[in-house]
């Protein structure tokens, strides 16, 4: 059921003749949202830089209902206009547990209700829609643009390493099945796997691709996206030149067209919000010595587990580690008893429910970031300079985790894919010292935090793209 979240006016964005509708602006986008984790308000972000960038271009937001009220709570913008999408689950229904639930009902109904909504919005505003502009995992969308006759630019929100690998999932499942007892192990490295990349551990693929639940609806989602992305007029990654060098160049010989867009934070930059460090992070941090706190966050919706949560606590408190942890209220019960009472008489550590991460990251004081290794999270420490300890759970993080520690060399991950005192201690003590090795990762942090500076820059090759892409949104180019 399509509902309109902001309701609209004649002296908003219509006239009306005698019995037709003609519309004040001179295009209509439709932005099709995938409603869970960082995927909407990212998605909105880079929206809110076109329609600032086209202010003659009208953008129709579809997203669930709570998603939306979330989103577009301190929002204010005339040519962005929010419509709510059913979330897919029927009345009266009992979850029961299952992996991915939520997101299975909505995958059940997304087609049928983003088509509904687009001739909703078309009503109401209008004017036909002329571009659409989606979450890649919305990959159904490609029929109906075929279907209307115009552009399709689809926006992955991570970055090449994982984007490579749904896009050759068959070319992996064809190589991983000539691989014989052992060699299809999850720790095995294998030389050549995806073009562009020389080796990945097979356990570090996305989930989906390789192992795991592969006719899941999710993972059938991933597995349609890659063989459709070829059909897209644009393909947007957030990342920058110069990163992932060989796998951009070989995913761009597919594309009609992929631009890097990112880092995205750097090249959307948005007002602070109401909760901007409601928690007075910056402040603790400006008595801080310099180089010397661990950031600790694990993202919306990863959890660790119980005995993690301890071992990672009791290190932090027997090393003495100066740390600013981001944790959900729900995650500190499961802290040691006293631990939040005794770190926080000491002056060495804060615990927060959430932190402003770019502008802490970005502070003199922080020396490391231990992540669960999501993609705006590594994007974010790259931008600013700071090494990582990563922890993946899910996802496109096991991933991001080699790049980060075997291709990059700008962190480490977590011993034994999980934390305890003994791996958490050597973790800390690899990364936190100024000894030769923590200087060469510095160094090469450093230079990926210039290339990323440099492409965000007025003459830079992500601004350049940005550009690109607001004349095929626009319609500039067609």
């Amino acid at each position: 059921m399509i509902n309109i979240q902001f309701p609209i006016t004649s002296k908003d964005t219509e006239m009306e003749t005698t019995s037709t509708k003609v519309s004040v602006w001179q295009r209509h986008v439709a932005v099709l949202a995938f409603p869970f984790a960082s995927h909407p308000p990212v998605l909105l972000s880079l929206v809110q830089k076109l329609a600032s960038a086209a202010p003659t271009v009208v953008f129709s937001f579809f997203n669930t209902g709570k998603s939306n009220r979330a989103l577009f709570s301190e929002l204010s913008c005339d040519n962005i206009r929010p419509y709510d999408v059913s979330e897919g689950i029927p009345e009266d229904y009992v979850f029961a547990g299952k992996p991915q639930e939520h997101i299975n009902l909505f995958l059940a109904v997304a087609e049928e209700e983003f088509r509904r909504g687009v001739k909703v919005a078309e009503e109401d505003i209008g004017l036909r829609i002329g571009c659409l502009v989606v979450s890649a995992f919305i990959w159904f969308s490609s029929q109906m643009a075929e279907e209307l006759n115009i552009p399709w630019v689809s926006f992955w929100s991570a970055g090449a390493c994982s984007l490579s690998a749904h896009f050759y999932t068959d070319l992996i499942r064809e190589k991983g099945a000539e691989l014989k007892g052992n060699s299809l192990a999850p720790d095995n490295e294998v030389d050549d796997l995806i073009p562009g990349l020389s080796k990945i551990r097979l356990g570090d693929l996305p989930g989906g691709v390789l192992f795991g639940h592969l006719d899941s609806p999710f993972s059938t989602m991933l597995h349609n996206m890659g063989r459709t992305l070829d059909k897209a007029t644009v393909v947007l990654v957030n990342s920058f030149q110069g990163l992932d060098i060989d796998l951009t160049k070989n995913l761009s010989s597919k594309f009609k067209s992929l631009l890097n867009i990112g880092p995205f934070h750097l090249i959307c930059k948005q007002k602070p919000s109401s909760k901007y460090d409601e928690f007075s992070c910056t402040s603790w941090l400006d008595n801080q010595k310099p180089r010397s706190v661990a950031y600790i966050s694990f993202g919306t919706i990863g959890r660790l587990l119980p005995d993690e949560l301890v071992a990672l606590a009791e290190t932090l408190e027997e090393t003495k580690t100066p740390f600013l942890w981001s944790l959900n209220k729900d995650s500190m019960k499961l802290l040691p008893d006293g631990f939040l009472e005794r770190t926080t008489a000491n002056g060495f550590g804060k615990v927060v429910s959430w932190a402003p991460q770019v502008q802490v990251l970005e502070h003199i004081a922080i020396s490391v970031f231990l992540t669960h290794g999501g993609w705006k999270s590594v994007s974010e420490s790259i931008g600013a300079g700071v090494p990582m300890i990563c922890r993946p759970v899910f996802g496109d993080q096991q991933m991001n985790t080699w790049m980060v520690e075997r291709v990059w060399g700008i962190g480490v991950r977590i011993e034994g894919g999980k934390f305890t005192k003994d791996g958490t201690r050597c973790a800390l003590e690899h990364i936190l010292p100024l000894d030769e090795s923590l200087k060469k990762m510095k160094e090469r942090i450093e230079a990926l935090k210039e290339l990323a500076q440099e492409a965000v820059g007025p003459n830079g090759s992500s601004n350049k793209n940005f550009r690109t892409l607001v004349d095929v949104v626009s319609g500039a180019t067609l």
